[in-house]
Order: C-alpha cells, then sequence, then structure tokens
C-alpha cells in the first residue's frame, strides 16, 4: 500500500465547498483528515476561539 498526505489551505467559513470538490477529485480512499489549529491570538490560546490553518488529508492510492 500507497499513501499520500496532501496539505490543504483553507478558510472554513469559505472554502467548504472547494474542500469538498478537492476530496471528490481524489482517486484514492482518504484515510484521514488531520486539521492544523493556529493559536495567535489570546483568545485562541486559552481555547475560547479557534482557526483552522490548514488540514493535512491523507490518502491510500489503490
Amino acid at each position: 500500500m500507497k499513501y499520500k498526505v496532501h496539505r490543504f489551505e483553507i478558510n472554513m467559513q469559505h472554502e467548504s465547498n472547494s474542500l469538498e470538490q478537492f476530496l471528490n477529485s481524489l482517486a484514492g480512499e482518504v484515510v484521514s483528515i488531520i486539521p492544523n489549529i493556529k493559536k495567535t491570538s489570546l483568545a485562541q490560546i486559552y481555547g475560547i476561539s479557534r482557526k483552522v490553518d490548514f488540514l493535512l488529508i491523507i490518502e491510500k492510492i489503490i
């Protein structure tokens, strides 16, 4: 089995359609989606709010 890792830059409020198109265009099976949460403000550091910076998408190539 071979795997490929994709990095997908995203703004969750505006790009849900582009994420859907990207996932549907993959030829293999999606094994996992790992969000990278960027903590930049004091509210985000204390867990009041969060911002997903990018997604790592792991695809199993058939």
